[in-house]
């Protein structure tokens, strides 16, 4: 059994938020205008058309037009503009 199985039952059993338990990243997407996310770990590509966010578990890639990203702390982040795809890319870690 894999590390992140072992997580997810543990979370379920303890009645835990998985994000909590696994270190997942959590996207919250309000239509087409508005994406905030928690539980990353910086930025690594800014443009106008194309936001990549590293999270523990890889990337999140937001592309569209007239992307920005309002505000981020430590704990989350809130990137406006139209909003055509998100994708998530595997970090390629087995754990």
């Amino acid at each position: 059994m894999e590390k992140g199985q072992i997580r997810e039952r543990l979370a379920s059993a303890a009645s835990m938020p998985k994000d909590v338990v696994m270190k997942a990243a959590v996207v919250t997407a309000l239509g087409n205008f508005e994406v905030c996310i928690e539980n990353y770990r910086g930025i690594t590509e800014y443009t106008e058309c194309l936001i990549r966010v590293q999270a523990k578990s890889g990337q999140i890639r937001i592309a569209g037009k007239r992307l920005q990203v309002e505000y981020y702390t430590n704990e989350e982040m809130k990137i406006t503009g139209r909003i055509e795809n998100i994708e998530f890319a595997d970090g390629g870690k087995k754990e």
